[in-house]
């Protein structure tokens, strides 16, 4: 039975320390403090090398850094991989009615709740005797496999607990988005002033500071138009569109009108965005490819994996400077080419990405709408219940739901498709941070605008705090 699975975790989660909810009401100032702690957290563990490494650790898996918000050799290794997989895999669980949750229902939602930290942290020692059993950190004596072990498995409970420590309402947002967003900030700015010894002919990574060198040598900027891998001018500008587009792709919305049914004559508008769903779809998506990327690689990695026909029709791969790079496969398909010049000379693979991502973007934007509590029905139970009502129809929550049946579901699907497109193009032209990084980033930082706004609001004028769900 679908609720036995649930079940199941709720022995186990006892044994997993958690984040006691607030008892009374969290001020502005007090949620930004301890969402500044928890940023601060992660930073200092992305920047403390593993105990235990010997030497440089070659880098095999970049195209999963951005989505887990994970740093090669650190405590943040895993990143937030395994909170994210668990919730994608609960979510497809839930999604397609394999098991039974009820997400409007507290004590269900409070199993769910349970069933993901306590697959989190499975997930968290799988990856991590995966990175370690692969060989990605060499050949290790026993006494030090096991304390790399249980620093991986420590710092993913300390990441899962700064996730439940926001999400759960002393900070703002989810913990998850706000490592997402420093990780591509990091990279973003690594890409722009990076100052490191020359690359190329053109000078260093960093595209301003190799700008500033070309302009110096006296050699054309056009070089600088595509650099292959590296920074180009190309991405800047790419990087600037992108953030342009999403900004104005996230103001885009179907007003309702809405009467207050309490006070006569009170009117104002339910805003339907186009982004409905926001940014989780791609987080989704480009968390499920990295799994396929993460998993293949470890198998083609053994002995017996190269050779092996299973292992191969997931995912082989080639040695590209100092990484390895997808060379068929599955994993071939399910991640981006990387650059302009890259999608000119594998179109196919370009465009089976970019569909591969639309497709699953639209699914996962549906899903969400259900799991999520963001469906017509339960939107329409929360407008009723704050008193509200659409003028000229009954004040019922069938009346509202009907309404809301017309645009939720279309802009759910036109959401997914239009967030599928612009991570995967923007990436074409090499964006800095990765095309899924800048959309992740910039609906985060848009997400984050409106909490802060909302919580303002609702600080100096509580009245407003039922109709916001606080």
């Amino acid at each position: 039975m679908a609720g036995r699975f649930l079940n199941a975790f709720k022995p186990l989660a006892r044994f997993i320390p958690e984040v006691k909810a607030p008892e009374r009401r969290v001020g502005f100032n007090e949620k930004l403090f301890w969402t500044a702690t928890a940023l601060i957290v992660y930073l200092v563990m992305a920047s403390i090398p593993l105990y235990g490494l010997r030497g440089e650790v070659t880098e095999s898996l970049a195209p999963l850094r951005i989505i887990f918000a994970s740093t090669r050799g650190t405590l943040m290794e895993l990143g937030i991989g395994p909170i994210v997989t668990a919730g994608l895999i609960l979510q497809l669980l839930v999604g397609s009615a394999m098991i039974e949750c009820d997400m409007s229902k507290p004590e269900d939602r409070a199993l769910f709740t349970a069933a993901s930290k306590v697959l989190a942290l499975i997930l968290t020692g799988v990856q991590a005797s995966a990175y370690i059993i692969s060989g990605m950190y060499g050949q290790l004596p026993g006494t030090i496999t096991i304390i790399i072990f249980l620093q991986l498995l420590a710092a993913g409970m300390i990441v899962m607990l700064l996730d439940e420590l926001i999400q759960k309402g002393w900070g703002f947002g989810s913990g998850i988005s706000l490592f997402i967003m420093a990780g591509v900030a990091q990279q973003i700015f690594m890409e722009c002033f990076n100052p490191s010894p020359p690359v190329d002919e053109y000078g260093s990574v960093g595209i301003f500071i190799a700008l500033a060198q070309t302009i110096m040598s006296g050699k054309p900027v056009t070089g600088l138009l595509l650099r292959g891998n590296y920074p180009s001018l190309v991405g800047l500008i790419a990087t600037v569109a992108a953030f342009l587009a999403i900004i104005y792709m996230e103001g885009v919305r179907v007003e309702l009108p809405i009467s207050y049914a309490g006070y006569r004559g009170f009117r104002s508008r339910y805003p339907i965005k186009l982004l409905y769903v926001s940014n989780l779809p791609v987080i989704f998506a480009s968390a499920l490819f990295a799994n396929i990327y993460f998993f293949s690689y470890i198998l083609w990695n053994q002995p017996w994996g190269r050779n092996n026909f299973w292992v191969n029709l997931l995912g082989y791969y080639k040695l590209e400077g100092n990484q390895y790079v997808p060379a068929g496969g599955l994993v071939y398909y399910v991640t981006s080419p990387g650059n302009l010049s890259n999608v000119i000379a594998e179109p196919v693979r370009a465009l089976g990405y970019l569909t591969i991502l639309v497709v699953f973007c639209v699914v996962f934007s549906l899903t969400w709408l259900e799991v999520g509590g963001l469906g017509p029905s339960t939107v329409a139970k929360q407008l009723v219940d704050a008193g509200m009502q659409i003028p000229g129809y009954r004040r019922s929550g069938k009346a509202v739901e009907q309404i809301l049946k017309r645009y939720i579901p279309a802009v759910t699907v036109l959401g997914g498709i239009i967030v599928g497109l612009i991570a995967g193009l923007s990436d074409f032209f090499g964006v800095f941070g990765s095309g899924v990084g800048i959309l992740l980033s910039v609906g985060i930082i848009y997400q984050y605008y409106e909490i802060l706004v909302r919580e303002r609001v609702a600080e100096m004028y509580p009245a407003f705090r039922k109709i916001f769900g606080g």
